[in-house]
């Protein structure tokens, strides 16, 4: 898996996505019949059928979530918002790196727990200790990512940085490289931008793409530890089938033709029920007159922090179900 690792050490917050396209693009070309990016940044990768089947719709985040200076203290602290959803406890005393690679640790004007619903208590320390200096290295608006080293865990386990969604970029261009061509389906997989801030690049790309069906790979929050959630979701109990998140409702119909494919080819799965949050699901469900949508998960412990973990036999499972699931042939119409 050393594209994954790869891609969870390239810097890449919402709307700061192009080394990871780059890299991307690099990997899945060779077996691509056609690649191109849009306006937003989406990557768009198709892989012809025989024209008989679906135009089907596949995506995955390429961004990550980060922080956005707002302001340089006197003493040369920076002032901070968030960049999608951040966890705040789970990044104190971290260590984040600017776009330019400067380093700074987060720290907090008062008690961590009073920024768990308020980030503008959050500052970062790049060792800067007047705003002159500071503003020699940093600008107000300048976008920050977490540090994270990939790790291989026991039992099977990886830990690191942006694993939301960048192991769905990973499964998406390692089953990209197993199709061979023979589906009745139109396959486009989709690599999105600023899915952490409002799911904007899968909209984008569904207008263009006007598919048939929408797939989300994305993560999804174990349940199995001590957390502020619960449910059934729990790491290494295989991939995700994605039955229901407040984002949006997924089509009955391809959920049980998800659930009988793995069924059928022996793929360990699990019945992914989320409730808080969301995935690029909902941008492509609202787009070009509706779209069916569904949903494949990997589930994630620690997710939207610096050390998340993910277990490797569910992104291996994940990979067989989508390269599967996209060569049958759907019934319905419209």
């Amino acid at each position: 898996m050393k594209f994954l690792e790869e891609l969870t050490q390239i810097w890449g917050v919402a709307g700061r996505e192009k080394k990871v396209c780059e890299a991307i693009k690099r990997e899945a070309a060779p077996f691509a019949d056609e690649i191109n990016t849009d306006a937003l940044g989406n990557l768009i990768v198709l892989k012809k059928g025989n024209g008989t089947g679906k135009r089907i719709m596949l995506t995955a985040h390429m961004d990550e979530i980060g922080f956005q200076v707002t302001k340089i203290e006197a003493d040369g602290r920076l002032r901070v918002c968030n960049v999608g959803w951040v966890w705040a406890s789970s990044i104190y005393n971290g260590k984040v790196v600017f776009q330019n690679g400067t380093i700074g640790v987060v720290g907090c004007a008062g008690n961590i727990e009073d920024a768990k619903n308020n980030s503008s208590k959050l500052y970062i320390d790049i060792g800067c200790t007047s705003k002159e200096e500071a503003a020699q290295y940093i600008n107000v608006g300048d976008y920050c990512g977490f540090l994270g080293p990939y790790h291989e865990l026991c039992n099977g386990r990886i830990s690191a940085k942006s694993l939301d969604d960048r192991v769905g970029c990973y499964v998406l261009t390692e089953a990209l490289k197993r199709n061979d061509g023979k589906s009745c389906n139109d396959i486009y997989y989709v690599f999105t931008v600023q899915e952490e801030i409002g799911c904007r690049g899968s909209a984008v790309a569904a207008e263009r793409i006007k598919p048939n069906i929408g797939i989300s790979m994305d993560v999804t929050p174990d349940h199995a530890y001590p957390c502020d959630l619960e449910g059934s979701n729990a790491v290494g109990e295989g991939v995700g089938i994605k039955i229901g998140d407040p984002s949006a409702v997924q089509d009955e119909y391809l959920v049980e033709e998800m659930l009988n494919c793995c069924s059928m080819h022996g793929i360990k799965h699990q019945r992914d029920v989320m409730d808080r949050g969301g995935t690029d699901s909902s941008g492509m469900n609202k787009a070009y007159y509706g779209t069916r949508v569904a949903g494949i998960s990997v589930v994630t412990r620690y997710p939207h922090s610096q050390s998340a973990v993910i277990a490797k036999d569910d992104v291996t499972a994940a990979i067989e179900l989508v390269d599967k699931y996209t060569s049958i042939n759907f019934e319905f119409e419209k």
